[in-house]
């Protein structure tokens, strides 16, 4: 009884540890680029996004796990579609409902969670696979990986581009007597392409010196 709880422990976060780092979506796994490109100039907005995805990914996760023997392999990724697009309308209308300025801010990248990677990619590969409980950790540790990896980016973006995080003046600016002058490409896609960049580098050479 004592080895089956500790198995299970272990397998539990082994599951959310892997998400977290190391078969992190965006640094390890490279899905969801299109997001972590769009949404990052700021860390609001890139919060916003990773909050979404975490509701998407467990709710569709505990879905799929409850029906998976039930998937027909011919309609397998149309279930697991309609599911998916299901709580992503719930979450774009919550936004429009309870935040319509962060929902205007986000645009069409909360409704494009439908055709997001990550979230078909967990639920073929391990919601449609295993039980409950490894199915919502599993979610967690991959939501709570990609939305992390979402405010590192805009965090540093953001710092560069304005002095400033979550509004908050970081770094005292030139024009008001400070040092610090705006990096004005880390607001435009050429900084979230040279920012990914840089950090996907760092990652591979932080796991490379590891192994």
């Amino acid at each position: 009884m004592a080895n089956n709880t500790e198995g299970a422990a272990g397998l539990y976060k082994d599951t959310l540890l892997a998400g977290l780092w190391r078969e992190n979506p965006v640094f390890r796994l490279l899905l969801g680029m299109c997001p972590t490109l769009a949404v990052t100039a700021a860390v609001k907005p890139a919060l916003t996004m990773g909050c979404c995805v975490i509701f998407v990914l467990v709710c569709s996760n505990i879905v799929v796990s409850l029906m998976r023997n039930l998937l027909k392999p011919h309609l397998r990724i149309l279930m697991f579609t309609l599911t998916i697009a299901t709580f992503v309308t719930i979450a774009d209308l919550f936004l429009k409902a309870f935040q319509p300025e962060m929902s205007a801010a986000l645009g069409p990248y909360v409704p494009l969670i439908i055709v997001n990677c990550i979230i078909i990619c967990r639920a073929e590969a391990c919601a449609s696979k295993n039980g409950l409980a490894v199915s919502i950790i599993d979610a967690v540790g991959m939501g709570v990986g990609f939305t992390l990896t979402l405010c590192v980016l805009a965090g540093i973006r953001e710092l560069l581009a304005t002095g400033a995080i979550l509004e908050i003046q970081i770094l005292a600016l030139l024009k008001e007597g400070g040092w610090f002058v705006p990096w004005a490409a880390m607001s435009m896609p050429v900084g979230a392409f040279v920012t990914l960049g840089l950090m996907l580098g760092l990652v591979n050479m932080v796991t490379g010196k590891k192994n």
